[in-house]
C-alpha cells in the first residue's frame, strides 16, 4: 500500500485531530529510527538487554548485584527475566510525545513498569527533563513508585517481547485488523461493509463502526459497536460530550475489546473507568460495563469520580491504527514487532521500519524570471550560476543591498532569514529534527549526501546547537573541520556552549565544546563578563558541570 491514501477516508478532520495525526507521523519517523530498532535487537538476541537499553538510547541507573544486595535475590532473578524480554526501542515507541504537533517526549515522564510483590520495588523509566533535552529514557529501581507515575504494569504489549503478540487484541483479533487483511494489505471497497452486518461478524460489525466513526457519526459509531450513549441534555452539554468523546475515547471498537477483558479480569462484576481530563471535569466521561449490563454505557463523568476510577494509563490513544488507515504510514514503516502483531501473514522480506533519510533532492528556485535546479553537492547549494555572476551577488550583498533568486535561497539557509521553497524548508526541518531526537546516524547520512552543514533554522540555530543531543564524538569534529563557528549565537543570544548547559547536555558534551575552543565568558550573552559561565551553571542548577569550572 502506497503512503498517502487513506483506507477510510475521514470526515473533515478537527484541528485537535489533524495536530495530533500529524504531530504522531513526525514522531514516528524521528523518535525511533530503524538503525536504532536493529541494534537494539542484535543485542536482544545475544541476551546482552544492557546493550539493548544503549543502542535504544535508555539509560539503566542500577545493576543486578546491587538489587540483590538491596531487594533480596529472588526480586534480582525476576527483574533479570523482565530485562531479557523488555524491548526498549518498543517502549520509546510508544510513551506519550509533547503536546500539539510536537514529536519529543512529553515532559517529566514517569512510568512503572513493573511491581516486585506487595509493597515491595518498582521498575520505573522516567523520560528527559525537558521537550529541549537530550530524547534519552532512565530505567531506575525504587522501593516505591513515584506518586507522580503512570501505572503501565498492565500493558506489557507496549514493550515486553513475551506480550507484542497481544497488539492485535487492541484492535479486533481475529487473525487480522479492521480494514486490512493478514499480510497488511488493504481490503478491497466491495469486501467493506455497507451496513450493519450484524453480530455474527465481529470484524465485519467493527469496520461498520469506524466507518461510521471516521463519517462524523459518533452516536451511529458508537452504537455499532454495543454502545449506549447518554450525553447532557442541553446542546452545548451534548456537544462538548460529543467531542470529549472522540478527543478521549479509542475508536468503539478498540474501548470495547477493552472493556471486555477489563471485566472479565475483574470476575465479569460492574466497572467503571473515567477517561478525559483530570482537571476539567467537563472534559471526562464514564463508561461503565459488566455487572449484567447488556450494553456499556457512556456518560457524563461525576465530579471527583476520575481520581476513583481512571482508566488505566495504558488505554491512552495509540496512533498507529489511526496512521494506517489515515494512509500517513505504511505496515512496513511500524516497528517490526507490531507489524508482526498486526500482519501475522505479511512476508518479512525487505527492512522494516522507519525510513531512513534519502537523498537531498534538487529544488527548482525563481530565478531573474527563470526556473533554476539547484541541488546540494559537496556540502554546498549548486546553481546554474558563472564565476562572475556570484561574484557580483556576493559585492551586491557586501554592500548592503539584497540578493534574489538562487542566491537568496542559499542565504536564507545559511541565516534562518527569509524564505525556503517548501522543499527545502521540509529538508531543513528534516536534519533539525534528526538532530533533536539524537538520530547521529541519519545527521551524518545528510551531511554525507552533500547537504550543507551551515543549516540555520527558524530560531537561528546551528547544528552545534543540538550537539547536546548527538553523539558529540562523532558530529563534532565533522561540522568543525566544515568550518562551522563554535561560538555562534542564535535568535536569543545563546552559543551552542550555553544550549548545551540550559538543555541538559552531558558533561562530555560540555567540556568536549570548552576544549573546541568555545568561549566561557559569552556563553551567557554578549557582554564577556568574567564568572558568566559559573553563573550559567548556577543559574541552571548543573551541579554535575561544576568541575569545570576549576578547568581553564
Amino acid at each position: 500500500m502506497a503512503s498517502g491514501a487513506p483506507v477510510v477516508p475521514p470526515a473533515e478532520l478537527s484541528p485537535w485531530a489533524r495536530a495530533w495525526l500529524h504531530g504522531w507521523r513526525r514522531t514516528r519517523r524521528h523518535r525511533v529510527p530503524r538503525w536504532m530498532i536493529e541494534r537494539s535487537a542484535r543485542h536482544r538476541r545475544a541476551g546482552d538487554w544492557r546493550g539493548a537499553c544503549a543502542a535504544a538510547h535508555t539509560d539503566v541507573a542500577f545493576t543486578l548485584d546491587g538489587v540483590a544486595r538491596d531487594h533480596g535475590s529472588a526480586v534480582a532473578r525476576r527483574l533479570s527475566e523482565d530485562l531479557r524480554h523488555l524491548v526498549p526501542d518498543l517502549l520509546r515507541w510508544h510513551l506519550p510525545r509533547g503536546p500539539g504537533d510536537l514529536s519529543v517526549f512529553d515532559e517529566h515522564l514517569r512510568f512503572v513498569l513493573a511491581r516486585y510483590g506487595d509493597g515491595g520495588p518498582v521498575l520505573q523509566v522516567f523520560g528527559p527533563p525537558s521537550l529541549r533535552a537530550p530524547q534519552r529514557l532512565r530505567l531506575v529501581i525504587a522501593a516505591s513508585a513515584d506518586r507522580r507515575a503512570h501505572d503501565w504494569t498492565g500493558g506489557r504489549r507496549l514493550f515486553d517481547d513475551r506480550h507484542c503478540g497481544e497488539l492485535i487484541d487492541d484492535c479486533g483479533g481475529a487473525g487480522r485488523i479492521p480494514f486490512f487483511h493478514a499480510d497488511g494489505t488493504p481490503l478491497a471497497a466491495e469486501e467493506l461493509p455497507t451496513c450493519d452486518p450484524g453480530p455474527g461478524d465481529a470484524l465485519a460489525r467493527a469496520e461498520w463502526s469506524i466507518i461510521r466513526y471516521e463519517r462524523g457519526d459518533t452516536a451511529g459509531a458508537f452504537s455499532a459497536a454495543g454502545f449506549d450513549l447518554r450525553p447532557p441534555p442541553d446542546p452545548d452539554g451534548r456537544d462538548r460530550f460529543m467531542d470529549t468523546v472522540r478527543s478521549y475515547l479509542d475508536r468503539p471498537p478498540t474501548l470495547a475489546g477493552r472493556l471486555g477483558r477489563l471485566v472479565a479480569e475483574r470476575g465479569g462484576g460492574p466497572v467503571t473507568v473515567v477517561l478525559g481530563s483530570p482537571y476539567v471535569p467537563v472534559r471526562a466521561v464514564a463508561v461503565e460495563a459488566g455487572g449484567g449490563r447488556a450494553r456499556p454505557l457512556v456518560r457524563p463523568a461525576a465530579g471527583g469520580e476520575f481520581r476513583s476510577a481512571a482508566a488505566p494509563d495504558h488505554w491512552r490513544l495509540r496512533p498507529d491504527t489511526h496512521l494506517l488507515l489515515a494512509g500517513m504510514i505504511t505496515p512496513d514503516e511500524l516497528h517490526p514487532l507490531i507489524r508482526s502483531a498486526l500482519f501475522p501473514a505479511r512476508p518479512a522480506a525487505g527492512p522494516v521500519g522507519p525510513p531512513d533519510p534519502g537523498p537531498p533532492e534538487s529544488v527548482r528556485v525563481r530565478c531573474g524570471g527563470e526556473w533554476h535546479e539547484v541541488r546540494w553537492s559537496g556540502g554546498a547549494l549548486l546553481a546554474p550560476h558563472s564565476a562572475d555572476e556570484e561574484r557580483r551577488e556576493l559585492a551586491l550583498r557586501a554592500l548592503g543591498g539584497e540578493v534574489s533568486g538562487c542566491f537568496a535561497v542559499r542565504e536564507a539557509w545559511r541565516t534562518g532569514r527569509g524564505r525556503l521553497p517548501r522543499e527545502l524548508r521540509r529538508q531543513r526541518s528534516e536534519v533539525f529534527l534528526r538532530a533533536l531526537h539524537g538520530d547521529t546516524p541519519g545527521v551524518l547520512r545528510l551531511l554525507d549526501a552533500g547537504m550543507d552543514p551551515h543549516a540555520r533554522d527558524g530560531e537561528g540555530r546551528t547544528l552545534l546547537h543540538f550537539l547536546y543531543a548527538m553523539d558529540h564524538r562523532l558530529v563534532l569534529p565533522r561540522l568543525l573541520a566544515a568550518g562551522l563557528d563554535v561560538d555562534a549565537r542564535d535568535r536569543s543570544d545563546r552559543t551552542p556552549l550555553a544550549a548545551a548547559v540550559t538543555e541538559h547536555g552531558s558533561f562530555a558534551v560540555v567540556r568536549a565544546l570548552l576544549e573546541a575552543g568555545a568561549s566561557r565568558e559569552t556563553a551567557a550573552g554578549r557582554s564577556g563578563a568574567r564568572g558568566a559561565f559559573a553563573r550559567l551553571i548556577r543559574q541552571h542548577g548543573r551541579t554535575d558541570l561544576e568541575p569545570l569550572l576549576g578547568e581553564s
